[in-house]
């Protein structure tokens, strides 16, 4: 029997940064569009990587996985500062947005949101429940670091960096942060998260948020240590910052703990992934649409 692929696209990270890539220095008159008039470079940008991903890590089951709804995310209706420093969305993504999951669903390819996650829950969950019943390989396809704590001997997270894409297993996550995969949300927790508006602790950066988790294991162990005063001294100085942030700590490893457990997807069978589709008719539907040019048999 040939080795399961599961493929899991981080679809709004995926589009957005086909965007952005491609719209840096234009006006928003001068970005491409098909027949329709419908905007397309990200859409392109997407669809383009779609396929060669299929090929490269010889996908046999596939999925795309979008935000629910932000303002019914339960993460914001808890913290109402989550991520609010966000600005609106340039038209011609949210154009795409919708237009790239009106052509995923002609295609066949399984997508989905949870009302009330992210992406990433969704990613999350499908990494524990699919392993636990089919044996194979699951890829991540996104730059968001946060999960990297979902990765494991059957989960790998695939990193688009300036030059490569870098395959993050467990090997390669410890010998580049010295910890293990599981303790990557206590680091998110202390450094925190501008970019998510997740606080952490003010006043504990990386020069010291690493060496804390990597000498006491994980928060809960942090804490104890420092009711006991038994901190070591190395770390004496961030005592007082670490007892004054430990509400906003808490709440940031809330934050930045991907739930894994969605009844959403664990209700799915695994075989709804399956990727039925060739990539001939993949490219087709995308030619159909004016976003790829048709493959010369």
């Amino acid at each position: 029997m040939n080795e399961k692929n599961f493929l899991l696209i981080d679809g709004f990270n995926l589009l957005s940064r086909g965007y952005f890539a491609t719209s840096y220095g234009r006006n928003i008159d001068e970005l491409p569009k098909n027949s329709r008039g419908e905007y397309i470079n990200a859409a392109r940008v997407f669809w383009q990587k779609l396929q060669q991903l299929i090929d490269t890590y010889a996908v046999t089951d596939l999925s795309i996985a979008w935000d629910g709804k932000r303002s019914d995310i339960l993460r914001t209706q808890k913290y109402d500062f989550y991520k609010a420093q966000r600005s609106d969305l340039p038209e011609p993504l949210v154009d795409q947005y919708e237009l790239i999951k009106e052509l995923l669903m002609q295609a066949g390819i399984h997508q989905m949101d949870a009302p009330g996650y992210e992406a990433d829950d969704v990613i999350g969950t499908w990494s524990r429940h699919w392993p636990s019943r089919v044996n194979g390989n699951v890829w991540i396809y996104s730059n968001d670091k946060d999960m990297l704590q979902l990765i494991n001997e059957n989960v790998a997270q695939v990193i688009a960096k300036k030059k490569e894409e870098v395959i993050y297993r467990p090997e390669l996550f410890r010998q580049e942060f010295q910890l293990e995969p599981s303790q990557w949300v206590d680091v998110k927790a202390l450094l925190g998260d501008p970019s998510d508006n997740i606080p952490g602790c003010p006043g504990v950066g990386e020069k010291s948020a690493y060496p804390l988790i990597q000498t006491y294991g994980d928060l809960q162990t942090l804490y104890q240590v420092l009711a006991q005063g038994e901190l070591d001294e190395r770390f004496k100085r961030y005592k007082k910052k670490l007892i004054e942030g430990e509400e906003k700590v808490n709440i940031s490893y809330e934050l930045a703990t991907i739930i894994t457990d969605l009844d959403a997807v664990r209700s799915l069978p695994a075989e709804s992934v399956q990727l039925g589709k060739s990539q001939q008719e993949l490219q087709e539907k995308a030619a159909e649409r004016g976003i790829l040019t048709p493959r010369r048999s």
